[in-house]
């Protein structure tokens, strides 16, 4: 659960980190308050969200059990506990 987890807060952080990472490189100031003007926060955040949205279809398409699989809860055998699983 937490790989999901940090991959949607990587997915989150990424054109913050990237817009950072372009102001550094350009030589300008990263904690300039001009830098960080109210336009460029709402497309970075934006592009965020877009990010964001594609991961979560990504994560719900990509994962989980195949469609008609048989889920099969958590039981004892032999004294042992046996994970649940899907067939």
């Amino acid at each position: 659960m937490i790989r999901p987890v940090l991959t949607e807060l990587a997915l989150l952080l990424a054109p913050f980190a990237a817009y950072a990472l372009f102001l550094w490189i350009t030589k300008s100031q990263v904690l300039d308050r001009a830098s960080w003007s109210p336009k460029i926060v709402i497309a970075l955040t934006a592009c965020a969200a877009l990010l964001l949205l594609g991961g979560f279809v990504v994560f719900a398409h990509f994962s989980g059990a195949p469609p008609g699989s048989e889920y099969v809860p958590a039981h004892i055998e032999d004294g042992k506990l046996v994970p649940g699983q899907t067939r």
